[in-house]
């Protein structure tokens, strides 16, 4: 995925890579690791919470957590790609493109996400995708990494119970 996402923003000259909370951010860590190493040049990063864009802020409860934001600095002119763990409905991505735009107004905006498991109900689609999982509309997919969880693992849990979706 690191490859791809040099190929797909051509070098690391206006490449930042925004991680949505939670696990995106670990991954997209982990993604500028590797081009660090790859390229020798420190890729900017930062993290993305979009609890308070949510669509659906009310159905989450009284008291949301919210996690930080951060970011690298301007993004007027950047390459951004957005890294998520697992792209479903596509509805946490139409909140990271709002949150974004208060933040200025990037020269492109790419998707990168570890897992697509289909079902969008918005037209969106992620242009680096790990690996396309095929789900039901009561499956449910959680990734597990390292930093956060101990290990490193995608789990498709079957017929989980309604409205809870990753």
């Amino acid at each position: 995925m690191a490859v791809e996402v040099l190929e797909l923003a051509h070098g690391t000259e206006h490449l930042v890579l925004i991680g949505i909370q939670r696990r995106g951010v670990e991954l997209a860590e982990r993604i500028a690791k590797l081009i660090e190493e790859d390229e020798g040049v420190v890729v900017p990063r930062g993290a993305l919470d979009i609890t308070l864009y949510r669509d659906d802020l009310e159905t989450v409860g009284p008291k949301p957590v919210i996690g930080p934001t951060h970011l690298p600095g301007e993004l007027t002119d950047k390459h951004v790609v957005i890294v998520d763990d697992v792209l479903y409905t596509g509805r946490t991505v139409r909140a990271a493109l709002d949150e974004l735009a208060d933040f200025g107004r990037p020269r492109r905006i790419s998707l990168c996400v570890l897992i697509d498991r289909g079902g969008r109900e918005l037209p969106i689609q992620a242009d680096i995708v790990g690996k396309v999982v095929k789900t039901a509309p009561g499956d449910r997919v959680d990734v597990l990494v390292e930093e956060l969880d101990g290990r490193d693992q995608v789990d498709l849990i079957r017929g989980a119970p309604s409205g809870v979706a990753a």
